[in-house]
């Protein structure tokens, strides 16, 4: 007992910021690594925060409130052009974040076809909506072409289940809220949406730069946690319920949950963690074109592939 409090003692603490609150399902892999030791197993006592958002985490590890955190891999685009000095440390898979989903009895089964209808988003400031404004132009349509509707994150789902919008671009955990609650859903073709990017780790270039084993063990536990749901969802499924027991009883909605993150999200990562350089270079130009961003940064600012571990 002794040797065990000796070694708990020796554990760093570390502060992780989230974007939202750790329990949304978003953060599995983050609760997965925590509930099964892989942080612990790197030496370390990590501690999880909820922030306002991506952009409000990067404004607080740029400015050394916390050593690390969660964002999207868009976010260094968005923040790095205000100053702050953050870079993305890996990305939790190849695929968007952002689906688009219409009713699977309707006939709405192309982007095109959106033209003139009504779609819901969680924010007008939220990366999901310039993802989904990224889709539109891909399909040859504007903002002005339909009604887009700004809902919040329950809002989102259920406009869209009461018949109040015909299509809703969000992340996967929203589908399954709005499949729990009735709706037959039919998701987008992949290839004919906007291919931002998935959730991200963020560290500071001051982190980085002095404290470069702290970046990698937190980023080697955390796609453990990543790994886990891609390689056996149900194991996984019954792991991330005992770590989060307020989904106990909700365990086929969160097997739905991993499925679709492992379809649309994680899926196609030739190294789990890496982020695509001619990817990142795509979706900054993307956001300059769309002036929401005044001008691109260096795309060796945004990101560092140094902290994935090897194949």
């Amino acid at each position: 007992m002794s040797c065990y409090g000796a070694q708990a003692q020796a554990l760093e603490e570390v502060t992780y910021l989230l974007p939202a609150p750790a329990n949304l399902t978003a953060f599995a892999p983050w609760m997965l690594a925590l509930h099964k030791g892989y942080y612990k197993e790197e030496g370390l006592d990590v501690k999880f925060v909820s922030g306002r958002g991506g952009v409000d985490v990067a404004k607080q590890v740029g400015a050394g409130n916390a050593p690390i955190g969660g964002a999207i891999g868009d976010t260094p685009i968005i923040v790095r052009a205000n100053g702050i000095p953050v870079k993305a440390v890996a990305v939790l898979g190849a695929g968007s974040l952002t689906l688009i989903a219409t009713k699977e009895d309707g006939d709405l089964k192309h982007v095109k076809e959106l033209k003139g209808k009504t779609a819901t988003v969680m924010a007008y400031t939220d990366t999901t909506y310039y993802a989904f404004l990224g889709s539109l132009e891909k399909a040859g349509l504007t903002k002005q072409d339909l009604d887009i509707q700004a809902a919040g994150p329950a809002g989102i789902w259920q406009l869209f289940n009461s018949g109040r919008s015909d299509a809703m671009a969000g992340v996967p955990d929203w589908i399954v809220s709005a499949e729990n609650a009735g709706a037959k859903i039919r998701i987008l073709p992949q290839e004919e949406t906007f291919q931002s990017m998935a959730q991200a780790i963020l560290a500071s270039e001051k982190v980085i730069k002095e404290n470069p084993e702290l970046v990698s063990k937190l980023v080697r536990a955390t796609l453990r946690g990543m790994q886990d749901i891609m390689h056996d969802p149900e194991s996984a499924t019954t792991e991330y319920v005992k770590a989060v027991p307020a989904y106990q009883g909700q365990e086929a909605s969160i097997r739905r949950t991993f499925d679709l993150y492992n379809q649309y999200v994680y899926a196609g990562q030739k190294v789990p963690g890496a982020i695509d350089r001619d990817r990142m270079e795509a979706v900054q130009n993307f956001y300059v074109e769309q002036a929401i961003v005044p001008r691109a940064q260096a795309l060796d600012d945004l990101y560092t592939n140094t902290f994935v571990p090897a194949p």
